[in-house]
């Protein structure tokens, strides 16, 4: 927690994730309306520093007069939802190929890398539109989707520190004293993916909120009863020149989110790798040399 709070920006990045996350766990009593209620005498309120704003509606209201704010507290839910959700699916189907693939090494590691290289030759937004119309707009549609789209970078990134892990000597060791293959992966090789993997999978989750947000946005994510910052742009794009807020406000919260989980990945690439802590410490060090000796 001390290294976080040293780290300005990430703490600041970590403090709106965790505010979003409270506000999507507890949306039922932070949101001041229901976000599916419909107002047409009210529709198009714009937000409340606007001189026709109301404190009623602070972030104004949509063209069928629902309150803003609580469908932005309330599509937080989803984004969140299919975050974590391909986070586990593809996190852990890529992390055991690539394990598989840098231990096993020979035909398995060959196959699996050309499944893998064969993937991403393919443009990911292409692929993920394909199928999300083929199996038709739903939450369960967006997750099983970019799970697919996903799971190649941890593959690549895993069988790379394998590589470079397996020839140590403890690892070496397991295997003369007769440890088996799984167990090798396991308990010798999988730690020591704890730091490049997590670092990837926060920035993982960014590209997520932005993929849901564009594959709800193109009509093909979830489902148009649904409440999502997506569907919220793309409901608002015809009244953009009259009544920005409604696509302003979703894609404010949408750049936040992203911007708040890069932050975090940045701090947490520091705090992991070593390397990189050494550098910052010798960088806020040299910072500090050079001001003690401007001021005598």
């Amino acid at each position: 927690m001390a290294e976080l709070w040293r780290d300005k920006a990430g703490f600041l990045g970590a403090l709106f994730l965790v505010l979003l996350v409270a506000a999507a766990v507890f949306a039922p009593l932070v949101a001041p309306h229901d976000p599916g209620q419909q107002d047409i005498m009210n529709r198009l309120q714009p937000p409340v520093w606007d001189s026709d704003g109301d404190w009623s509606n602070v972030l104004g209201t949509d063209t069928l007069g629902r309150d803003i704010l609580s469908r932005l507290i309330y599509g937080a839910r989803v984004s969140l939802f299919v975050g974590l959700a391909v986070l586990v699916i593809a996190g852990v189907a890529g992390v055991l190929a690539g394990l598989v693939a840098g231990y096993r090494g020979g035909r398995t590691d060959r196959f699996i890398m050309r499944v893998v290289d064969t993937q991403i030759a393919f443009p990911g937004l292409l692929i993920a539109i394909l199928l999300a119309s083929l199996l038709g707009p739903s939450v369960r549609t967006v997750v099983i989707v970019l799970s697919i789209n996903g799971w190649m970078i941890y593959a690549r990134m895993t069988r790379g520190v394998v590589l470079s892990v397996k020839e140590t000597p403890y690892v070496e060791a397991a295997e003369i004293i007769g440890c088996r293959p799984r167990r090798v992966m396991l308990k010798h090789i999988l730690p020591n993916l704890a730091a490049p993997i997590s670092t990837l999978a926060v920035l993982e989750f960014a590209r997520i909120v932005l993929a849901e947000a564009a594959l709800s946005f193109l009509g093909v994510g979830v489902k148009r009863t649904d409440i999502s910052w997506g569907l919220d742009v793309a409901s608002g794009q015809d009244q953009v020149f009259n009544s920005w807020w409604l696509v302003v406000m979703p894609g404010i919260v949408i750049s936040l989110t992203v911007l708040s989980i890069n932050l975090v990945a940045s701090w947490l690439r520091v705090v992991a790798d070593p390397q990189e802590r050494e550098k910052r410490h010798a960088v806020l060090y040299a910072r500090r040399l050079r001001e003690a000796v401007a001021h005598g």
